[in-house]
């Protein structure tokens, strides 16, 4: 059992190594005028199992093993510019992200030209 113990530790530690801050708020990007922060989903899911067992006519025997799996998404962008602070939800996907900037960029552009701002 002691082995079961060190890949949980093991799992634990990489986990908690992989997941801060940076993880699920992106690094910003300043785009016309906008400043766009990412905002992300994380998620992981490990199993760790183990067992032990004798048998007088076959002798003993041991086993283990350790799993897991993980994802990010993109969920959201918060939009900073000179009209203020806003989150702006992200549908799915990496394509939705870059329309979302586009759709962003193109937006304060559009609100600029018809307030006579260049």
């Amino acid at each position: 059992m002691q082995n079961i113990e060190n890949l949980f530790d093991k799992a634990v530690a990489e986990i908690e190594r992989m997941i801060n801050s940076k993880t699920v708020v992106g690094e910003p990007m300043a785009i016309e005028g906008n400043t766009l922060i990412p905002l992300i989903n994380v998620g992981f899911g490990f199993g760790v199992g183990g067992g032990e067992g004798s048998d007088q006519q076959k002798g003993t025997g041991h086993g283990g093993g350790t799993g897991g799996g993980g994802g990010v998404k993109p969920v959201a962008l918060v939009v900073v510019n000179d009209d203020g602070v806003r989150v702006e939800p992200i549908k799915t996907g990496t394509a939705s992200v870059l329309e979302k900037v586009a759709e962003t960029v193109s937006k304060s552009m559009a609100e600029k030209s018809s307030n006579g701002a260049e």
